[in-house]
């Protein structure tokens, strides 16, 4: 896929700013969602859980400016949002009902200093990532997320009458459709913003239905500032082993979602742009940490928005940053995101998980096409999905075992190192590997990182529209 916008140019403002809103309404609700789950499950008070929501806001947007543009060895320079992710849902809430928030802000901070110290083995960690293995990372991360929207669509406990009712589906459709619509037959910036579009046509709709609670913008303060140390931090070692635990999985995670992300901008990435990158991830979490925000982690459905619509300047999304800062200091601006319908962010979510997976799929084309790399993807991919698909499996292992492996992309990201790093290589599988090394090298969709500015090391061949000019890099 062609790209309209490369990783270093700069899109007229207004364009600028409209796909920075897009990105912005992609993640803003699981940004959101994190901080409200924990804190309505841990019984917080209404202005507690407002304060972490801010907070999350806050630092995610500020961590986004900074992965995206880069500040000295911090930032993988990529397009790259940041968040609450998902992955320390169930441990936040343990822990928060055990020690309070106190106790999950300071499990938090310590287990972001592990993912420091791991961000300066990235070099070696990297060698464990050949095509084969983070292709299959990177397509578990598509497939495994797509419960997720499937969620949104039902918007409702699974099992129950409410769940995935016509109006909800209608929406959905409707929502994906006119992502479908604008994504084939428009051009240019108005091509490049389907999901936003999709998003507003499915809002509008909803808006028509009497789908749209407005009361959260009513409820909503007109400025907060983030409180550093409001709730304080408390260290116990339960609480950092499992935080520590789910850190192992957000590395997993973040290292597909990078290797993902510079697919779809046509771009490779080398140990140490993974170890900026990683390095983002563990000291905004740890700041976070001092500000009450969860802990944080790159957004796998902004990577499918990059795959859309064709938009990889890192700008593009830097801007989505200073709106999730805005967003923090007035939470009425974020409340108006946040009053999307969960159907209408599902439809537009199947296309955008989808997005992943094919950009997972494309990197396993690139492996050597082998029989022992065959039973690495087969049996990888197999066990990811066994455990997304029946989490009982794990229910007889330890708990900290379970705990670890219950994340699919975990799993098969396992299962997929150690099968690449045992299965013996035959003089067929070491002549395939070469061959397909080189017709990477001489691709030309893909343009490596420099060194030290993240520039492009040689001129790309990937063309621009018509009508927007390329930029020089700056």
């Amino acid at each position: 896929m062609k790209l309209l916008y490369e990783l270093n140019d700069k899109p007229p403002a207004g364009s600028t700013v409209l796909l920075g809103i897009q990105h912005m309404l992609a993640s803003i609700g699981g940004i959101i969602a994190v901080p409200l789950i924990v804190g309505t499950a841990i019984g917080l008070p209404t202005g507690d859980v407002v304060t972490l929501i801010n907070a999350a806001l806050f630092i995610s947007g500020a961590f986004t400016i900074i992965q995206c543009i880069g500040f000295g060895p911090v930032g993988i320079r990529l397009p790259v949002v940041m968040g609450s992710s998902f992955a320390f849902l169930g441990i936040a809430i343990g822990i928060g009902k055990a020690d309070g928030v106190s106790g999950i802000m300071g499990a938090a901070l310590v287990g972001a200093c592990m993912v420091i110290v791991s961000a300066f083995f990235m070099e070696q960690i990297r060698k464990l990532f050949p095509p084969v293995v983070s292709g299959v990372v990177v397509t578990l991360i598509g497939l495994t997320i797509l419960p997720v929207a499937m969620n949104w669509v039902g918007d409702a406990p699974a099992g129950s009458e409410h769940f995935a009712t016509l109006p909800k589906l209608f929406l959905a459709a409707i929502s994906l459709l006119v992502v479908l619509l604008v994504a084939t037959y428009a051009k240019g910036s108005v091509a490049a913003s389907a999901i936003v579009i999709g998003l507003a046509g499915g809002y509008l709709v909803a808006l028509s239905m009497g789908m749209v609670d407005m009361k959260q913008i009513g409820e909503a303060s007109w400025f907060a500032a983030p409180e550093p140390l409001k709730f304080g931090l408390s260290f116990s070692w339960p609480a950092i082993v499992s935080m520590c635990l789910a850190y192992v999985v957000v590395i997993a995670e973040a290292t597909g979602d990078f290797l993902a992300l510079a697919s779809n901008c046509h771009r490779t990435i080398s140990g140490k742009d993974l170890k900026r990158g990683l390095l983002g991830d563990g000291i905004g979490s740890a700041v976070g940490s001092f500000f009450g925000a969860m802990p944080l982690a790159s957004f796998s459905q902004n990577v499918g928005i990059v795959g859309i619509t064709g938009v990889a300047s890192r700008y593009v999304v830097g801007t989505t940053g200073a709106l999730l800062i805005l967003a923090g200091l007035f939470p009425k601006f974020g409340a108006l995101a946040v009053t999307v319908p969960k159907p209408v962010l599902g439809g537009v979510g199947f296309i955008m998980f989808g997005m992943i997976a094919y950009a997972g799929i494309r990197m396993l084309v690139k492996a050597a096409d082998t029989r022992r790399n065959a039973l690495v993807i087969c049996v990888s991919l197999a066990a990811g999905l066994a455990v997304t698909i029946k989490p009982s499996l794990l229910q007889h292992l330890h708990h900290d075992i379970a705990q670890l492996l219950h994340s699919g992309i975990t799993t098969g990201t396992i299962v997929a190192v150690v099968l690449n790093l045992v299965l013996p290589k035959s003089k067929e599988d070491v002549h395939a590997e070469k061959q397909a090394e080189e017709e990477e090298m001489n691709s030309e969709h893909t343009i490596p990182l420099s060194e030290d500015t993240a520039e492009p090391a040689m001129a790309s061949t990937s063309s621009q529209s018509t009508d927007q000019p390329s930029k020089p890099t700056q």
